[in-house]
């Protein structure tokens, strides 16, 4: 039987921060997976309170994207990466940064977690990852488990612009030289 090799993907990460953006966590980030290619603007995070007692308050959101495209696979390897990364900005084992990374594709975008539920698939190293949004018909469509804020319009606009960068990428890529 032959296989099919995996379509790259682009690597992205969610940040939730209640230190802002500390320009070690981006040179930690890059020397890991390359140069950032975009970094969204800074969203208020109001969508839940779970990691209020934990991070403290006020929490930040931001996305960044990476250049080099991955293979899919790696999301596993990505999440082992930024937990122990969260671990590094702890005070008294409590996170100040949560770092979710994720892949973007032409159809979906895929999350990494560490917790189990009935839509979730084993991804290695103790590890899940759940389709979260697929594209369909130019835009991104949820489902029940997606997260507030990934339903959120300014989310999507934000993963529609990092799609394009995607795109671009996987264009280059594919340029006969």
């Amino acid at each position: 039987m032959q296989y099919r090799p995996y379509d790259k993907v682009l690597l992205f990460s969610g940040i939730l921060t209640s230190i802002g953006l500390p320009g070690s966590l981006l040179s930690r980030l890059e020397e890991r997976f390359g140069k950032i290619v975009y970094i969204s603007e800074k969203l208020d995070f109001d969508f839940t309170d779970y990691y209020n007692e934990e991070m403290q308050t006020p929490i930040e959101r931001y996305f960044v994207a990476f250049e080099s495209l991955a293979m899919p696979d790696d999301l596993a390897m990505a999440k082992v990466f930024t937990n122990d990364l969260e671990a590094e900005y702890a005070v008294e084992g409590n996170r100040r940064i949560n770092l979710d990374p994720g892949t973007l594709s032409v159809s979906n975008v895929i999350l990494a977690t560490t917790k189990n539920r009935a839509h979730r698939i084993a991804i290695g190293h103790e590890l899940y990852a759940e389709v979260t949004l697929i594209y369909h018909r130019k835009g991104f469509e949820s489902f029940k488990w997606t997260y507030a804020d990934y339903r959120s319009r300014t989310v999507q606009d934000i993963l529609l612009e990092m799609r394009r960068i995607y795109l671009d990428a996987v264009r280059k890529e594919n340029k006969p030289n």
